[in-house]
């Protein structure tokens, strides 16, 4: 197989939460040791972070990651879900996987993924580990695909861990309620291995620092750090998030890291360039401005309002999709009505039908028009929007890929 024949089969053979949701979830991890097991435990033989939470997740692992690569060492960065390429979630000082590894990969692979019904993510989380050991990292950045307890990346025991946001999503296979959420987030804590947490929550916490008291893990909530670093990553969320980030670097500074000042400094400044992150906040245009952002959740979605009511603009122009498993409804009252909306469909099987949510938003009082893809949506937006208008474009991760 090459290697658009190899995504084909990987991608349509095998479960992947992106296109089913949660039924290709099963709640365990003994395919992934499994998996490891007749990889000779790969996990086991580099150094590593583990990342999880709500929001935020992906912003601090690439943020960690730039500034580790920019004191000089060699860093693997595993994440999710990918923009344009699978081979995103894959990369090493900012360098994808190279196509011919993954091909190789599933290949030698193959009959065991079929007999033992692998999912996608949990072959995709083998690779990495896998790539990581064999290219020799001094330590990977691994972030928590969903959840935390049951997610594939957690048969690895890190320096250190790190819990960003805790906020309603995927609450068909979380929980209904922020502590139910938390849970699933706080299995990740392991024994004796310290645990940073972004943002306190009066919800949330106690349910941290119990599991962290069970595992006898060092705890630090990083709401209380105070800094004037910034990074490149534009977004107003991106202050709490940096604040988890630091937390873990004095941790690993402490720890004989060394990590200088100046790296810090110069590695949150540069995250993009370093590791090439897309998709938060990002300015695709300046005339008229448009930008997008992946923030998909209450959270999420919360911190992009509150960014578009700071913007300075004539008239507003929203380009809106959602996946079918979000509370769209509470999403859309989220959103300004003083605005225009062209609702469009991300195109994976996951997609909201754009007419539900044209549907929906009409209901509301909100006003605008369907398209039928992305693309077009946008296209409608720009060639209405003047030079000084605003145009955003969200509501999905897979709408944002569309268009980056």
């Amino acid at each position: 197989m090459n290697y658009q024949e190899t995504l084909s089969w990987m991608f349509n053979r095998l479960p992947m939460f992106q296109n089913q949701g949660g039924k290709a979830l099963n709640h365990k991890l003994d395919n992934i040791q499994a998996l490891t097991a007749i990889l000779d435990h790969p996990e086991k033989k580099f150094k590593s972070l583990h990342i999880a939470g709500t929001n935020g997740k992906g912003s601090s692992s690439h943020m960690l990651a730039s500034v580790l690569q920019q004191a000089g060492y060699k860093v693997g960065l595993y994440t999710s879900p990918h923009l344009k390429d699978f081979r995103e979630r894959i990369k090493i000082n900012g360098i994808e996987i190279p196509e011919s590894d993954v091909i190789t990969f599933i290949e030698k692979h193959k009959s065991f993924f079929e007999e033992n019904h692998l999912s996608f993510f949990e072959m995709t989380v083998g690779l990495a580990f896998d790539y990581f050991a064999k290219q020799q990292v001094d330590i990977a950045v691994i972030e928590v695909g969903l959840g935390g307890r049951f997610d594939s990346t957690n048969i690895i025991n890190p320096e250190i861990s790190l819990i960003t946001n805790i906020s309603k999503d995927h609450m068909d296979i979380l929980g209904n309620t922020l502590p139910e959420i938390a849970t699933e987030k706080a299995g990740i804590i392991k024994k004796n291995t310290p645990i940073v947490i972004s943002e306190y929550n009066e919800l949330t916490a106690p349910i941290f620092i119990k599991k962290a008291k069970e595992e006898n893990a060092p705890i630090i909530f990083a709401s209380y750090i105070s800094t004037v670093l910034k990074t490149d990553l534009q977004g107003i969320y991106q202050e709490k998030n940096i604040k988890g980030v630091i937390a873990v670097l004095d941790f690993l500074r402490n720890n004989f890291w060394e990590i200088s000042d100046n790296d810090i400094e110069t590695g949150l400044l540069n995250v993009v360039k370093n590791t090439g992150l897309r998709g938060r906040w990002q300015t695709l245009s300046e005339r008229p401005k448009i930008v997008c952002d992946t923030g998909h959740n209450e959270a999420g979605l919360s911190y992009v309002i509150e960014q578009i009511s700071q913007q300075s603009f004539e008239k507003l122009h929203i380009v809106l999709g959602f996946a079918k498993d979000k509370d769209v409804n509470s999403a859309l009252d989220m959103f300004p009505k003083n605005a225009t909306y062209y609702f469009c469909k991300p195109n994976i099987p996951r997609g909201l039908d754009v007419q539900i949510l044209y549907e929906i938003a009409t209901k509301k009082g909100i006003k605008g028009k369907a398209y039928d893809s992305v693309k077009n949506a946008l296209e409608a937006a720009k060639k209405n929007a003047k030079p000084e208008d605003f145009i955003f474009v969200g509501g999905s991760t897979f709408v944002v890929a569309e268009i980056v």
